[in-house]
């Protein structure tokens, strides 16, 4: 299946259905009166975000989202069926932003979440509605509401917990097909990959966590040389990124200086996710060579630099290890910032909201001044 990240789709809710003019026509009931009934409601536009699918190739070839009309009123006060929602099943971690691709308008980032995006017009009112003690037999009845329109971007950034960045050739491919069931292209030619990789760690007992590889940044990458920055997207969600620096190219330096500029100039907070170092290819460096790369790298990144070889195995599950605990302590950090403030102090202060010094206004309607 061909991945793609990006669509644009156009949507359409459904009008609504119209009332109508009815009167009853019975037989020995001279005045029978108004019986018209209302229209039905238009059909919404709902997305919902599903665990099967990851990638949005399916809007490259249906592009156009149309609901139905709400049914028209009918005599004896019958009202209109309401027309069924759409349902547009996208991938978990999909975003639909409005047609400037710069106004975010869901994200839609669990599974199972779904949302409402265009609703349907309300049904019109049929006469039935419309009569009252002065006007016994009104022949007013209302068209529906009409549904509302848009056209929207979809944008798919992956659900990982921690994402690998690098030069081409850096041996990111390597790297997770040695750690994961993942089998990406692997050849000795930059740019091998051409779309994000996820694939599933699996540690000792039940400890698990996703991985993602992205194409090789190059220098000048945020202006459009090489692949681009905007694959970088699919790494905006990890709690870790893991830097693989190709030991054996020489200035490990300066590559590590590259990645960090283009990961500052596409932004989106990525130069302030923690950041594990790991200098690749062990197996095609000289133990002098490699202390001494390494303690370069340590000492310009200031971060501790971890050795390994992804095509040997060498250090990869010490990597593999410090990414599960580096993974474990952000997630505990995020779970206790999503608690109210009295549950993270351990209850010893008040809520961000406090309550209002001024005692409510009396039951007798006057306004309490405050002196």
């Amino acid at each position: 299946m061909k991945f793609l990240d990006e669509a644009k789709i156009h949507l359409r809710s459904g009008d609504g259905g119209d009332g109508v003019v009815a009167f009853r026509r019975e037989k020995f009931l001279e005045f029978g009166g108004p019986d018209g009934g209302n229209g039905g409601k238009g059909g919404d536009i709902v997305f919902e975000a599903v665990d099967n699918l990851n990638t949005l190739i399916d809007f490259r070839y249906t592009q156009h989202f149309r609901a139905k009309k709400g049914g028209n009123g009918a005599g004896s006060d019958r009202t209109g069926a309401n027309a069924p929602a759409v349902v547009i099943k996208v991938p978990v971690g999909t975003q639909v932003l409005a047609e400037d691709r710069t106004i975010l308008l869901v994200d839609l980032d669990r599974p199972g979440q779904r949302v409402v995006l265009l609703h349907g017009g309300d049904g019109g009112f049929g006469n039935a509605h419309y009569k009252s003690s002065t006007n016994r037999a009104p022949r007013r009845a209302d068209k529906g509401w009409p549904g509302e329109e848009r056209s929207v971007w979809l944008r798919l950034k992956l659900i990982a917990d921690a994402g690998l960045v690098g030069l081409p050739n850096s041996g990111k491919s390597t790297f997770l097909a040695a750690a994961s069931a993942a089998r990406p292209k692997i050849a000795d030619y930059p740019f091998t990959t051409l779309h994000p990789q996820l694939g599933v760690v699996r540690l000792s007992g039940t400890e698990e966590f996703v991985l993602a590889d992205i194409p090789g940044l190059i220098e000048g990458a945020h202006e459009g040389t090489g692949l681009g920055t905007r694959f970088l997207g699919h790494v905006e969600r990890c709690a870790v990124l893991l830097h693989l620096i190709d030991g054996a190219a020489g200035d490990v330096v300066r590559a590590w200086r590259t990645v960090r500029e283009e990961l500052a100039a596409y932004g989106g907070r990525l130069t302030e996710k923690p950041e594990l170092i790991g200098l690749n290819k062990l197996d095609a460096m000289s133990r002098r060579e490699a202390s001494s790369r390494r303690a370069a790298l340590a000492k310009v990144s200031g971060r501790p630099v971890l050795l390994l070889s992804g095509a040997t195995g060498k250090g990869v599950p010490e990597v593999l290890r410090k990414l599960q605990e580096m993974i474990g302590a952000q997630r505990a950090q995020q779970e206790r910032l999503s608690l109210p403030l009295r549950d993270r102090v351990g209850g010893t202060e008040t809520d961000p909201i406090a309550p209002s010094p001024y005692p409510p206004p009396a039951r007798g309607g006057g306004d309490w001044v405050p002196p």
